[in-house]
């Protein structure tokens, strides 16, 4: 008979990331916050993107207006999103967490899911709650950030179990949280159904006319009275989740399709030059994201939200990809015009996504290495952005420069007048 080995799922999730990274950027500043709140500058039309444990405790959470937030917490600090900085946090976490376990996958900038499954030997079959002590501080001290870990025999169970595992004032919790096998169901009893993953408000309320408000309440029924309520699917898949049954796998993220820049202006811009001068400032900030992580583009994607809040977007693909801003910004200026010329109001928010990378159209995925002294490749479409080896050299020096003396160290002549004042930067958005 063979035996079926539990899994070990752990899921590792970043305490008030942004947060974090924020204090450790500027000690001085949003380090001495007690009341910190992550987004943008007072007075902007940003969202909150993380706030203190502290300032949650006014109300403040994630997505909320800048403006509501300073409401209910009118004496917290308003800082910009460190997005370069939580990059390379997230991704330096990311590094020690592949040390301990065989698959790691990132949920999000800040969230990491791992599988545990084949370890026990490795780590002398120390329990799983012993592993993610040992797993939470290697990651503080190779980064200086604290972590919260979740763990059990599924996804579903760890992301219940990380909730509890944070040390939020006064919780009196450790930082991790494990559930043993066998004990999914009494452990996931207490929780309100509308906190399980994929209950929405919708669903949440057709429960709750049930009389279905716990995960306990659910857990009486049976599967055939769940499904001749809620439909034999519906039903089947509640019966499972509110018992801890999750069989999706731990898998490492699909290659990645788009990098973007967007910026949301604290008062509509309807001046054709600062909007083309904002679009090259996200030209430069997103091709630099672009060639940090080594890749070339092949389409560009300009996105413009209109005063009214109707959002249009418009793009192209090349015939050979692209990596510097020049290039980028020829591109993102004729789709921006052209999504002018048919709406001329005032724009709220633009941005430039580059995706379709070389390792997706190249022959076999391999990507065409070029000699410093190529010739200047010829286009089949005219009008197109043209660069050589040459040129991304060039570029790349320009980086080196930045990298070192800061990103304002060489900028686009243009730029020299400055920013609007307007603009609260989203930061690099990756997509997968």
């Amino acid at each position: 008979m063979t035996t079926v080995v539990p899994r070990r799922i752990l899921l590792v999730d970043a305490d008030a990331f942004f947060v974090a990274v924020a204090r450790q950027e500027d000690p001085s500043g949003a380090g001495q916050a007690t009341l910190l709140i992550v987004g943008g500058r007072p007075g902007s039309r940003g969202v909150v993107c993380s706030a203190s444990y502290e300032c949650r405790a006014y109300g403040v959470r994630s997505g909320m207006p800048i403006a509501r937030a300073l409401k209910l917490c009118p004496q917290a600090t308003c800082v910009p999103v460190p997005r370069g900085a939580c990059s390379t946090r997230s991704a330096a976490i990311q590094q020690v967490l592949a040390t301990f376990a065989p698959v790691v996958q990132a949920a999000s900038i800040d969230e990491w899911y791992c599988d545990m499954g084949g370890t026990e030997a490795l780590y002398g079959q120390e329990s799983l709650t012993a592993t993610a002590h040992r797993i939470r501080t290697a990651v503080f001290n190779a980064t200086g950030l604290s972590v919260s870990i979740g763990g059990g025999t599924s996804r579903l169970v760890a992301k219940m179990a990380v909730e509890l595992a944070k040390p939020k004032p006064g919780s009196g919790a450790t930082g991790v949280h494990c559930v043993a096998p066998g004990g999914e169901a009494a452990f996931l009893a207490p929780f309100r159904l509308a906190d399980l993953p994929m209950v929405g408000p919708r669903f949440a309320a057709t429960l709750d006319r049930m009389g279905l408000e716990t995960i306990a309440d659910a857990q009486r029924w049976s599967e055939t009275a769940l499904q001749a309520r809620l439909g034999v699917r519906a039903g089947s898949w509640l019966h499972g989740r509110v018992r801890g049954v999750d069989h999706s796998v731990v898998i490492p993220r699909a290659v990645q399709k788009q990098v973007s820049r967007e910026e949301t202006f604290g008062r509509d811009l309807h001046d054709d030059d600062v909007l083309e001068r904002e679009l090259l400032r996200l030209a430069v900030r997103v091709s630099t994201d672009l060639r940090q992580q080594g890749l070339h583009a092949r389409t560009v994607t300009v996105k413009v939200k209109d005063a009214d809040f109707t959002t249009r977007s418009a793009q192209r693909t090349l015939t050979s990809p692209i990596e510097s801003e020049q290039s980028v910004l020829k591109v993102a200026r004729l789709l921006y015009r052209s999504l002018r010329a048919k709406r001329r109001v005032g724009v709220r928010l633009l941005g430039i996504g580059l995706s379709h990378f070389d390792a997706d159209s190249a022959p076999g995925g391999e990507a065409t290495q070029l000699t410093f002294f190529a010739p200047t490749p010829v286009r089949a479409v005219e009008g197109e952005p043209v660069e050589n080896a040459r040129d991304r050299a060039l570029t790349r020096a320009l980086d080196q420069i930045r990298s070192r003396f800061g990103r304002t160290a060489i900028v686009p002549a243009r730029l020299v007048e400055g920013p609007t004042g307007t603009a609260e930067d989203t930061g690099p958005r990756v997509e997968e």
